[in-house]
């Protein structure tokens, strides 16, 4: 492979919704333009970038891929990302690596809920989108249709650069508006082959149409243009390329294309229409990033060989028999192979030994990558996905990716007792490869809890643990942390003697106990007088009251809020001890908390859903049968209410789940602790029937 500089290179990232053709399209891409040796296909899982068992087996991507296409002498980086919202999280980081994106929508589907938050995700970063009408040679595939979608629900800017001839079985080719020129293709042709002829005369109708709708739009973008059609003089196909590129940009324009990836239809026209119409890594807008490991302060980062090296790992990628390999996207500067770089995010130097580019899961190794290519390198020692790759005489740290975060949320147990330490290090290794895909342990519960953005991404996770690393789990709902507390106050004694021959145990109190407020924990309080109990007895019946607490009365959960006195009781000089009073605190503890009128706290959460406000009514609906308390909502854009309650945790198990179901996955929600309430009675009482009966069983097979 020849080197490339940032004037010569292209990063696009193929997003839409699942199934839409998207990693079909990469794999055409490249094979088109001879930079990979076979046109694959998902039913036979031989495409270029879908290569892990867990793809090939499914039948649709799960992590990002890259690739490249060279073209005109032009490199065209491929990143080919993931279309079901289970994974988004890769789609967002192939937008971050990327200058532009290409929006791939289906001629059968049509604009889905992945392609809008894919669209608006590269609208929001303000890279330039460039649509293709993908499929086009499936049945029931109407590209109008899709235009009109794109037009209605994505952006009033999109306008037809090429169109269809036919579609379904009859999809023959395509006219591309700037050449004026139909581009006819041989029926059953793997290899592109096509015919360059004149518009057909049933086309022209529908050309001319089109033609003139693309004229008025580019035009409307720039006052020179503007004026010269309306003068009548013809806009030339340089001028209106340029146009179009500049629009780009702006995005005030957005074209669209039509192919059909599997007969490679449109496919050589798509690659020189990425080279004239994206912007080269060159003229992407300047970066700022914070200098030095502290980022102390910024600086600005240009895609130029002579500015010192910055580089952003968007990816990391487990391989068996070779570690992770982590893809980089060169903002700055240029990198030679074997070269030591600094990790400015975790203070390390790195070496970059066997420096590559990404062809699928093939590496091809390089000498020197430049400014604004995209690479990877294996077996770094501690560099992880949003590290920043730089020098040590010019350490900077780039804004890192802002990823979601997961939703979904399950207990993890090994199959297996000796696979609990594999099993650690194998979720632990799944989150630097995912940042998604997180993992602790609640010490509360003695769960070890995994989360994620869906249960078919929890799903998948596991399927790699596996694979990767040999160990088999189980799922189950996690446990909830409830607490209890008391709403009323008691008295009593706790009395511990023991006499078996030689020196006996005597400890003896009395205590009163009494509920503080919420949040202000426990609180112990020694009222003794007169030296009925020693002084150095009294904390042992705290630590006594402290560790019988812990337990609970109703349910087997942390006792909190509440306080204790200590006012009386009485000791043997020969018998008593710390141990001795510790028991006696135990026993007062559970003789003195059932009078106090215990009840059940559940942990609540503060819950934001983002709904289209036609499904609002079935959002609220929803939460109140979930018990839930709606503080209020806002309005954050047209057409979209932002709904705010506080939640049981007991209710919100696989509620994203829902929430998708129930919104067709137009909705978004976060949530976040916000802290402990009283149960209701019935609710509570069937908690404490379930501890119950957990106990008994516990019991029984001990």
């Amino acid at each position: 492979m020849r080197e490339y500089r940032a004037t010569d290179i292209r990063n696009v990232a193929v997003v839409g919704h699942g199934a839409s053709g998207k990693t079909t399209l990469v794999d055409a891409l490249a094979f088109v333009s001879g930079s990979s040796k076979r046109h694959g296909t998902i039913k036979e899982g031989t495409t270029l970038t879908d290569h892990t068992p867990e793809e090939t087996e499914r039948g649709y991507s799960i992590s990002l891929g890259c690739a490249y296409a060279e073209w005109m002498d032009t490199k065209i980086n491929l990143i080919d990302t993931p279309g079901y919202l289970d994974f988004h999280g890769d789609a967002i980081a192939g937008v971050a690596a990327a200058d532009g994106v290409i929006s791939v929508v289906s001629a059968q589907g049509g604009v889905e809920v992945g392609t809008e938050k894919t669209f608006h995700e590269a609208v929001s970063r303000g890279d330039p989108v460039l649509f293709v009408v993908s499929m086009m040679d499936k049945e029931h595939a109407d590209f109008d249709r899709v235009y009109q979608q794109v037009k209605e629900r994505l952006t009033s800017k999109v306008v037809p650069v090429e169109i269809p001839i036919g579609s379904g079985a009859t999809f023959r080719g395509v006219i591309n508006l700037f050449t004026r020129k139909a581009y006819l293709y041989t029926a059953g042709s793997k290899a592109s082959d096509y015919t360059e002829a004149d518009i057909p005369a049933d086309q022209k109708e529908t050309f001319d149409k089109y033609y003139q709708e693309l004229i008025e739009a580019i035009s409307a973008t720039d006052d020179t243009l503007l004026e010269r059609y309306l003068e009548g003089a013809e806009i030339g196909r340089d001028e209106a390329i340029n146009g179009m590129k500049e629009a780009m940009k702006r995005m005030d324009l957005f074209p669209l294309f039509a192919v059909s990836a599997e007969h490679v239809i449109g496919i050589q026209a798509m690659l020189t229409e990425l080279v004239q119409l994206m912007p080269s890594a060159y003229e992407m807008e300047e970066l700022h990033g914070f200098k030095g490991a502290e980022g102390d302060h910024t600086v600005e980062i240009h895609a130029v060989d002579t500015n010192p090296f910055a580089a952003l790992v968007f990816k990391t990628h487990s391989e068996p028999h070779v570690g992770e390999v982590s893809f980089f996207r060169i903002f700055s500067g240029q990198v030679a192979n074997g070269q030591d770089v600094f990790n400015a995010t975790r203070d390390g130097v790195e070496k970059m030994g066997h420096l590559c580019v990404g062809q699928g899961k093939e590496r091809i190794e390089v000498p020197v990558l430049h400014a604004g290519d995209i690479g990877c390198v294996a077996k770094l020692k501690n560099t992880h996905t949003n590290d920043t790759l730089s020098t040590k005489e010019h350490p900077v740290r780039l804004f890192q990716i802002d990823f979601p975060e997961p939703v979904v949320h399950f207990a993890v147990h090994a199959a297996t007792r000796n696979d609990e330490e594999k099993l650690q290090q194998g979720l632990h290794r799944l989150h630097d490869e995912d940042p998604t895909f997180e993992t602790h342990y609640n010490p509360e519960t003695h769960e070890t809890i995994i989360a994620g953005l869906g249960e078919r991404h929890l799903d998948v996770s596991l399927a790699k643990l596996r694979r990767k690393y040999n160990v088999a789990a189980e799922l189950t709902r996690p446990r909830i942390a409830y607490r209890e507390t008391l709403t009323g106050t008691g008295d009593g004694q706790g009395r511990h003697k023991k006499q078996s021959g030689g020196r006996g145990q005597f400890g003896d109190c009395w205590i009163r106990m009494a509920p503080r407020p919420r949040g202000d924990g426990y609180h112990f309080v020694d009222k003794i007088v007169g030296g009925v109990i020693p002084s150095g007895f009294r904390p042992a019946i705290d630590r006594g009251i402290q560790e019988a607490s812990a337990r609970g009365i109703l349910a087997g959960y942390p006792l909190v809020d509440f306080e204790v006195e200590l006012y009386d009781g009485s000791y043997h000089s020969v018998d008593s001890n710390e141990m001795s009073f510790k028991m006696a605190g135990i026993l007062g503890f559970k003789a003195v908390a059932p009078k106090c009128k215990p009840i059940l706290l559940e942990p609540l959460d503060h819950v934001e859903i983002t709904t289209p406000d036609r499904y609002l009514g079935d959002v609220m609906g929803d939460l109140s049968g979930r018990r839930g308390h709606i503080l209020g909502s806002d309005s954050p854009a047209a057409g979209l209410t932002t709904v705010k309650a506080h939640v049981p945790q007991a209710e919100l198990h696989l509620y994203a789940t829902d929430l998708s179901s129930l919104t067709h996955g137009h909705a978004m929600y976060k949530r976040r602790f916000h802290g402990y309430e009283q149960m209701p009675h019935e609710a509570a009482q069937k908690v404490v029937n379930e501890a119950a009966k957990a106990k008994k069983e516990e019991e029984e097979e001990a």
